[in-house]
This record gives C-alpha cells, structure tokens and sequence, in this order.
C-alpha cells in the first residue's frame, strides 16, 4: 500500500471514531442505554462473526475430505496403472531375453 493510500485509509478511520464519539455524546438517550446498546450490538457481531467462522471451517474441513479422498483415489489409480505398465515392460524385457538365447544358443552350435 502507498504512503498516500495509507494515510487516507488512517484519516478515513480517525474520522469514522471521531463522528462515533461526537455520536454518542450528543446521543438523546442516556450513556447507560447506549452503552447497553453498543454492548448488545457488538455481542451480536461477536455471534454472527463466530457463526460464520464455524460455517466457513465446516465448508473448508469438508473440502478437504472430499480433495483428500480425491487424492488418495488418484494415488491408487496412478499406483495400479504404473503397475500395468511395469508388467507390460517386464513381459517385454521377458520376450526380448528369450529371442537373444535363442540367437546365442544358435551361435554356440
């Protein structure tokens, strides 16, 4: 963030507090109800911010239970096809190694 963009950021939350303040001194009720009032409010964004934190982490903890067993299903299947492919090699080596005992037991006669 640039210096400029800083300052107007701070200078935006200090007007914000100020005119919070001014808000509540000139407030027609009196400062006990008010501060009831901020109490009750700042319970209720307390609540609402806990409420979405346990929505979002049960969203994340089962996003990772599904990409987990995405993983591993993707990790068994890469596992069964390399060994499809080692046999495929093996048999391969296998045939290549009986047609060359076969041309050197030629040679030996």
């Amino acid at each position: 963030m640039s210096n400029s963009t800083g300052n107007t950021f701070i200078a935006v939350l200090a007007g914000i507090a100020i005119g919070a303040g001014v808000g509540i001194l000139y407030a027609p009720e009196k400062g006990s109800k008010t501060r009831k009032k901020i109490n009750e409010g700042l319970s209720d964004a307390k609540n609402d911010l806990h409420q979405k934190y346990d929505t979002v982490s049960a969203q994340m903890s089962d996003k990772i239970t599904v990409a987990k067993f995405d993983l591993e299903e993707t990790y068994q299947d890469l596992v069964s096809n390399m060994s499809h492919k080692t046999e495929d090699v093996i048999s391969f080596l296998e045939n290549k190694l009986a047609d060359l005992k076969k041309r050197n037991a030629t040679l030996q006669k």
